[in-house]
């Protein structure tokens, strides 16, 4: 199995990498600011070449994140050798900062700053793909919470049409491609992070949706635990 991760470059989310690295071995990194997949489709095809065949599988894990400190506050987290708690994800918040000042503006004039300068054009597009949910989460009774969830619903898109456009001719044929997306929860140290699942599929080699497998996992809890089916049985 050769492994693709997606996720934001602060160094907080680097525990989800040790841990899936434990499990896969090597990583193949595409992710940039808050997670979006910025190595793109170029990135994607050089990645299925790496995949080993014949027999090979590929993962690809992608998550945009949010911190909650050690008081419970939600889009702040505790970072090593710092007095207080400090906003994450920094490159969200920038970017729904962005939004709000946006919204302030007749439609027509609510267009982020041109992706032209090179130094900063990742948060750029951060800006950009937040802008069509941003609404969302400004009037979300908790917004920090909401954030990551308007991120995650413009990186799946992202995700989508990268591997649509990738995959085909690149990934080996027969080869199972499984995509794991979600919101890394970052927690003060000596807590566990959490990763919420929001979208576990199989995929062919062209990229073509096999089978939903979380939809069939939330079947499954559910039939599990309903008293109902418990009674029947």
């Amino acid at each position: 199995t050769l492994l693709a991760t997606s996720l934001c470059c602060d160094e907080v989310n680097r525990s989800l990498t040790s841990k899936l690295t434990e499990v896969f071995g090597q990583n193949f990194a595409m992710g940039g600011l808050a997670g979006f997949p910025f190595g793109g489709i170029t990135s994607f095809g050089a990645y299925s070449h790496h995949i080993p065949k014949p027999g090979g599988t590929a993962v690809m894990v992608f998550a945009p994140h949010v911190g909650v400190d050690a008081t419970g506050v939600v889009g702040k987290v505790d970072r090593r050798g710092m007095p207080n708690s400090g906003v994450c994800c920094g490159s969200a918040c920038a970017a729904l900062g962005l939004c709000k000042e946006l919204l302030k503006k007749e439609p027509s004039e609510r267009v982020c700053p041109p992706q032209v300068d090179f130094y900063d054009a990742q948060q750029a597009w951060v800006g950009q793909a937040l802008l069509p949910n941003a609404e969302e989460v400004i009037n979300a009774s908790n917004p920090m919470a909401e954030l990551p969830r308007a991120l995650f619903k413009s990186q799946k898109e992202a995700v989508e049409k990268i591997i649509t456009r990738a995959a085909p001719g690149n990934v080996p044929d027969n080869t199972p491609v499984t995509v794991a997306g979600g919101i890394q929860i970052n927690t003060p140290a000596g807590t566990p992070d959490f990763f919420l699942p929001l979208m576990l599929e199989l995929r062919s080699e062209t990229g073509e949706v096999q089978k939903d497998m979380l939809s069939e996992l939330t079947e499954s809890t559910a039939v599990i635990s309903d008293p109902a089916s418990e009674e029947t049985a």
